[in-house]
């Protein structure tokens, strides 16, 4: 075994010593990218991985949980200034049971087993008072933390003293609480309507006007009035839809003169004069069914003709003029002679009865500025921008002014109304902010150095294999081309086979097909000799 040792040490070292100084540099910077890599490999498979335990801890909370951490040999380190522990990840959850159940870390609150824990006979009754207004400050606290969006709450509330005199008038309980909300996060109407009515049930006497909210940037969380009836939500109803209506057309002129002359070459301010007077009106109206001829549909038709022609009293008599008789009754005698002719006719004509209910829009653009700023291509040239292309912004812009505004409204504009709605300023931007682009997030510089160590060394393997396998082929061309023809011999009568000769071909074929076996038939002869 130490023979074959040394004979591959031999040929390794030829090979090194037959290898250029280029060459030995080469497979020593492979190598030693090679060993960096492993190294780093190593280190990044075995090294432990921290996590944070605790954040947004005090000094004090800090100190007690580091201290408790060292008793247990669990190792621990301090980050961000000393407000957040990381100990190893397969401890995390452990440690967080664990630590809870000693009542760790311990913040200074007091919660309701402060009463089983300090209650004597000794307290009084301010102190006991006391203590529950501080003990219900911090459960309320805890109840708001696990509300999504919200990482931490401060609570401060201040409840009626008792009177010693009848009275039928009652204080009022006030809350003030401070959150500590997630960045980014927006609590929507129903949670914010949740958390004040959860404040309101949590302590005796306490309406939503006595509660005031407010997060750590001193953002106000108002809780909106759900009459809508009242003047607060209407006012607050209509300036939405006032700013809603700025907005939708603020937009559609920044899109159009943005496409036209660059979207940071623009700045478009609008103003709208909205009416919100609502109109509910019932008409009820009538319309013949032939207004060709202005008539309606005869439903009944009743005709009456009398006449009469002849001597006598006509029909209903003469009249009583005597002494005993009663006017208006028929004479006993008298009568002429003549025609009598009565025609009566009655038509029922049937109408169309139009019973109309008109609501009137809930608001109508009553008036409409536009207001432009306009950046030349030279900002230093106000002229560099035509008049042409000033005049065309200000014929767009006047026709969305008289297509937005009510049509009532509109009918009475003239061109120089609606031009003096309109404003196109050109001049230079000294304002416009700059954004930078975020740098694209690059992969750890390990993973770099790994693969380009591993390019490097497949190319130096293969640079080195095919840089042997060339030599070779030239040292067996050269010996080739150096070797000296042999001479032709004429082809001679083969001997007849003798014992001698068989056996020794024999022995050939032994020896090329199974070395082993005749090297144990050599043995065998020489020890017989």
């Amino acid at each position: 075994m130490s023979n074959k040792w040394k004979e591959w040490w031999g040929r390794a070292r030829l090979f090194w010593q037959e290898r250029t100084k280029k060459q030995k540099w080469l497979a020593a910077g492979g190598a030693a990218a090679v060993l960096l890599i492993l190294g780093l490999g190593i280190f990044f498979a075995f090294r432990t991985e921290m996590v944070p335990l605790y954040s947004d801890l005090t000094p004090q909370e800090a100190g007690q949980i580091k201290a408790t951490l060292d008793q247990r040999g669990v190792p621990a380190e301090v980050t961000d200034g000393g407000t957040t522990i990381k100990v190893p990840k397969e401890q995390v959850d452990a440690l967080k049971v664990e630590l809870a159940a000693e009542g760790i870390p311990n913040s200074g609150v007091i919660d309701y087993s402060f009463f089983s824990q300090n209650a004597s006979f000794g307290m009084t009754d301010n102190e006991f008072n006391m203590v529950k207004l501080k003990a219900m400050q911090t459960e309320l606290a805890n109840l708001i933390k696990t509300i999504d969006g919200v990482e931490d709450a401060k609570v401060m509330i201040n409840l009626p003293q008792p009177s010693v005199f009848v009275s039928d008038e009652k204080g009022e309980a006030s809350a003030s609480i401070v959150l500590k909300t997630k960045p980014g996060y927006e609590f929507s109407d129903e949670q914010i309507r949740a958390l004040y009515h959860l404040v309101a049930k949590s302590v005796p006497h306490l309406s939503t006007d006595n509660i005031v909210i407010m997060n750590q940037f001193f953002e106000y969380f108002d809780l909106k009035n759900e009459n809508k009836n009242s003047t607060a939500a209407a006012f607050t109803e209509q300036q939405q839809i006032k700013r809603q209506i700025e907005r939708d057309i603020q937009r559609q002129v920044q899109r159009m003169l943005g496409t036209m002359m660059g979207q940071d070459k623009v700045v478009v301010s609008v103003t709208a004069d909205i009416d919100f007077t609502q109109e509910k009106r019932e008409e009820q109206l009538v319309a013949p069914v032939d207004e060709k001829n202005n008539e309606g549909i005869a439903v009944s038709v009743q005709r009456i003709k009398e006449t009469y022609s002849g001597s006598g009293a006509p029909p209903g008599g003469t009249a009583g003029t005597g002494t005993n008789e009663v006017p208006g009754y028929q004479g006993a005698n008298g009568g002429t002679n003549g025609n009598y002719e009565r025609t009566e006719e009655t038509i029922n004509n049937e109408v169309n009865k139009i019973k109309k209910q008109i609501v009137e829009s809930p608001y109508k653009i009553r008036d409409l500025g536009i207001q432009v700023m306009v950046e030349p291509p030279n900002p230093d040239d106000p002229n560099s921008l035509p008049p042409e292309t000033v005049n065309d912004i200000q014929k767009l812009l006047g026709t969305i002014v008289r297509t937005s505004i009510d049509k009532e409204e509109a009918q009475a504009l003239t061109d120089q109304d609606v031009n003096s709605r309109v404003v196109v300023s050109v001049q230079k931007f000294n304002g416009k902010p700059a954004f930078t682009e975020p740098a694209p997030v690059q992969p750890a510089w390990w993973w770099y150095a790994a693969g380009g160590g591993a390019l490097l060394l497949i190319a130096l393997l293969l640079f080195f294999w095919l840089r042997r396998r060339r030599e070779d082929e030239e040292e067996e061309e050269e010996e080739l081309a150096f070797a000296p023809p042999l001479p032709v011999e004429p082809d001679l009568p083969e001997p007849p086979e003798t014992e001698a000769a068989l056996r020794r071909r024999q022995l050939e074929r032994l020896a090329k097909e199974k070395p082993d076996e005749f090297a144990k038939l050599l043995k065998t002869w020489l020890s017989e000799e």
